[in-house]
């Protein structure tokens, strides 16, 4: 199994692969529209994520000491957004989630690429991850 850091440094290599925004904004919801569809019972209010300027449901899954997310979203580019999020931080255990130093936002450029709004639904959204991760860690030391 491949390690965060590796999946963040793959994503980063296919990103370099591209200089100009918009071949990665391409590439972005290419990304995007890869993602499995959530099924409609999971588009639920309790799966939106709050911060968000497009509508995001994001749904998280705990299977043998591993958080499986699935997501999905109403805007193409935060689709694609999401989709790397979970490209990393998809069946990796709560502690793996918790601590993972997420560079690979820093390195491809999206951070400075993205408009405020969009920035800080993307921070939301890790969030979100991170909560996922630790309510589980707490759910599987209580048991």
């Amino acid at each position: 199994m491949t390690t965060i850091n590796e999946v963040q440094d793959e994503i980063i290599e296919e990103f370099s692969m591209f200089d100009d925004w918009m071949d990665r904004y391409a590439l972005l919801i290419e990304l995007g529209n890869s993602l499995e569809k959530l099924d409609d019972k999971s588009k639920i209010e309790d799966n939106l994520i709050v911060g968000c300027q497009s509508r995001v449901w994001l749904q998280a899954e705990y299977i043998d000491d591993k958080i499986i997310f699935k997501a999905e979203s109403d805007a193409v580019i935060v689709k694609g957004i999401i989709a790397l999020l979970i490209k990393v931080l998809s069946n990796r255990t709560p502690d793996e989630i918790v601590d993972a130093d997420l560079y690979f936002i820093e390195k491809i450029g999206l951070k400075e690429n993205l408009s405020p709004t969009r920035s800080n639904g993307l921070v939301s959204m890790i969030k979100q991850m991170r909560f996922y991760a630790m309510a589980y860690k707490a759910k599987a030391l209580g048991e």
